[in-house]
C-alpha cells in the first residue's frame, strides 16, 4: 500500500507467558465432540513467541497410523469459533487432523494490547501451530496443508513461501492483498466514481495517520486506542460496509468475538501484501471463491501471478462471500472438495 510504514518480522518463538486460565494441552483429556460423530475434540494450548495460544484440535476417531493435517487461518479479526471451526469440524470427518485457533491478542490465546491485527503476528502464530500439530503422534509431519478463510489466505499463501512444511494451501473466500483491493476494502460499499463516491487513497491516509497518532499515544502514554472492526455506515472503520457488518454482528462469533481493533495495528496491517508471495509460492494451491464476490479480482490477479506453482481453481455462480463462512450446505460441499483435492495433491 503506498504511503504505509514497513512493519518488522514477528520475533522468534520463545518462553511461553500464560493465557490466563489456559490449560496447557499435556493436562487435557479428550472429550467427544456433541457433532458429526467422526472425530474427538481435544482443548490445546501452545506457545507463539513469549505468548501462550488456544486452539481446538479436531482428531479423526479410529486412527490407525498418524494422518494428513490442516491448519486453519481466519479472516480479520476472528476468533476460531468463526469459520475456522466450521471447516475444522468437516475436515476432521474426512480423516484430517485439523488444529484451529486463536491468534495473539484475540480470542482466549494471550497478548496485549488485545484486538491486535498484524498479519506477520499472524504468519508467525501458524508456525508455531505447525511446530505443534508436527509434535503430535496422531499427525503425519509429511502432508501437512493449510486452509485460509478470507484474509487468512493472504497471509498463508506468505507462511507457505517462508515454512516448507507447509505442502498445500487452499484458499476459501480469500481476501487476498495487495494496493487495488486495499484501496477497495477501504471504501466499503461506496463507489469509486459516480452517486456516492468516495477518495479512496484520501480513505488509506487518513486511516494511516489515525494508526501513527495512537502508535505514538500506546508509546507515550501506554493507552490504546480502539475503533470498531466494523459498522454499517462509518468509513472509519476497519471493514466498512453492509455485508461485514451484518455477518461479524449478528452471525458471526458466537457472543466470543469483539467489534473492536487496535488503531495502531494499520501501521502493520496496510503495509502487508500478499502478491509477491504469490509469485513465490510452489507448492499446489487451490482457490475456491465466489464469481462476484467481493474480493474475486484480487484472487484471479493472485492466480495469475502463481506461475510456479500448481493452482486449480473454482470461480463458483451464486455463492456469496459469507456463504463460505458459515452456510452449513455450502461448508460441507467445499470441506468435501477440499478433503479430496488434498488427497489429490499429496
Amino acid at each position: 500500500m503506498p504511503g504505509a510504514e514497513a512493519c518488522p518480522e514477528a520475533p522468534g518463538r520463545g518462553p511461553v507467558e500464560a493465557a490466563g486460565a489456559s490449560t496447557p494441552s499435556d493436562q487435557l483429556g479428550m472429550a467427544t465432540a456433541s457433532r458429526h460423530g467422526n472425530y474427538v475434540l481435544e482443548q490445546v494450548a501452545f506457545p507463539s513467541t513469549r505468548l501462550e495460544l488456544t486452539g481446538s484440535l479436531y482428531i479423526p476417531r479410529r486412527l490407525a497410523e498418524p494422518a494428513p493435517s490442516v491448519v486453519l487461518l481466519g479472516p480479520f479479526g476472528y476468533v476460531k469459533e468463526h469459520a475456522p471451526d466450521q471447516y475444522a469440524t468437516r475436515l476432521a470427518d474426512e480423516g484430517y487432523v485439523a488444529l484451529s485457533f486463536d491468534c495473539a491478542h484475540h480470542g482466549e490465546s494471550a497478548g496485549e494490547p488485545r484486538q491486535l491485527v498484524e498479519p506477520h503476528r499472524r504468519i508467525a502464530d501458524v508456525r508455531a501451530a505447525i511446530d505443534f500439530l508436527v509434535s503430535r503422534p496422531e499427525v503425519d509431519a509429511a502432508a501437512l496443508a493449510a486452509l485460509g478463510i478470507g484474509e487468512g489466505a493472504a497471509e498463508l499463501v506468505q507462511a507457505a513461501v517462508a515454512d516448507r512444511r507447509i505442502g498445500a494451501v487452499v484458499a476459501v473466500a480469500a481476501r487476498f492483498r495487495d494496493p487495488e483491493s486495499d484501496l477497495e476494502r477501504v471504501a466499503g460499499d461506496h463507489p469509486p466514481t459516480g452517486t456516492g463516491a468516495v477518495d479512496q487513497m484520501r480513505l488509506v491516509e487518513e486511516r494511516l495517520a489515525r494508526a501513527r497518532a495512537a502508535k505514538r499515544r500506546f508509546e507515550d502514554t501506554g493507552e490504546v486506542e480502539y475503533r470498531p472492526i466494523t459498522d454499517a455506515s462509518r468509513l472509519d472503520v476497519a471493514l466498512p460496509g453492509l455485508a461485514p457488518w451484518e455477518w461479524y454482528s449478528r452471525r458471526g462469533g458466537r457472543g466470543l468475538w469483539e467489534n473492536r481493533y487496535a488503531v495502531m495495528g494499520d501501521l502493520c496491517y496496510l503495509a502487508f501484501e500478499s502478491l509477491s508471495a504469490a509469485a513465490a509460492i510452489r507448492v499446489p494451491v487451490l482457490v475456491v471463491h465466489g464469481e462476484l464476490a467481493p474480493g474475486a479480482a484480487a484472487a484471479r490477479r493472485h492466480v495469475e501471478t502463481m506461475a510456479n506453482a500448481p493452482v486449480e481453481v473454482r470461480f463458483e455462480e451464486g455463492t456469496g462471500e459469507y456463504d463460505y463462512y458459515d452456510d452449513p450446505r455450502t461448508i460441507d460441499r467445499v470441506a468435501a472438495e477440499v478433503a479430496g483435492w488434498l488427497a489429490r495433491s499429496r
